[in-house]
């Protein structure tokens, strides 16, 4: 397994790293072209799943080390801002939730914590860092049975800063504000929602079967703040 770069404009090709196991998921930082993030693929209670690279091959960091028997932390995604590591933590897998965060340059860590009704396949957070959105779980996910099936805004409430020495430092913990904003209980979660805020954080962007064929639909922010 390798990764390895393009230049557009020469056709250069580099390969910066080299693996024997499982490399996927590359994402591209939103605000520093020589960021990428990538994941090693597989059982998530087997791996440290979530690294980062530089585009020169320099910089390899594993953004969380597990720390218990079926910890399980994935579906990793960057803020708009470039500068945090989101993903989807459970400590252990099933029965405790968050949604993690890792700030790139400093290393600082935030967890917020959710209740089993409101875990979601996919998590995304809004252009400004003040939002979140999920999109629940289906009648099989990892949370169920009790798992919630519904689009869902989270607004982060901070409650307080302890100290992880698994984690090496700091980590501010936190809740989510939920609010249910869709019924997703006629959804077949073999097709996941994958929501996404629009760019005047007005609207969260899904797509859906529960009216029978794919469909894309959005949902109004009313109440944003």
């Amino acid at each position: 397994m390798v990764l390895f770069t393009i230049n557009t404009a020469t056709g250069e090709l580099k390969k910066i790293y080299h693996d024997n196991d499982w490399t996927n998921h590359l994402q591209c930082s939103p605000t520093d072209p020589k960021q990428i993030m990538f994941c090693h693929e597989g059982p998530w209670h087997y791996n440290d799943r979530t690294w980062l690279i530089r585009t020169d091959g320099s910089g390899l960091t594993k953004v969380h080390t597990r720390t218990m028997e079926m910890e399980i932390a994935g579906h990793e995604f960057f803020g708009a801002d470039g500068r945090t590591v989101w993903y989807d933590l459970q400590t252990p897998r099933s029965l405790v939730f968050w949604l993690a965060g890792y700030e790139i340059e400093t290393g600082a860590r935030t967890w917020y914590h959710l209740e089993r009704s409101e875990w979601s396949v996919h998590y995304n957070v809004s252009p400004d860092g003040k939002l979140f959105a999920g999109d629940g779980g289906g009648p099989r996910s990892v949370a169920a049975p009790g798992n919630g099936q519904w689009i869902y805004l989270f607004r982060p409430e901070m409650q307080r800063t302890t100290m992880l020495p698994e984690q090496k430092g700091l980590i501010k913990i936190g809740t989510f504000k939920a609010e249910r904003l869709v019924n997703l209980a006629r959804h077949d979660y073999t097709l996941e929602p994958n929501v996404t805020f629009t760019p005047d954080m007005k609207w969260i962007v899904f797509r859906s079967n529960m009216h029978g064929a794919t469909q894309v639909y959005a949902v109004e922010i009313a109440k944003a703040k």
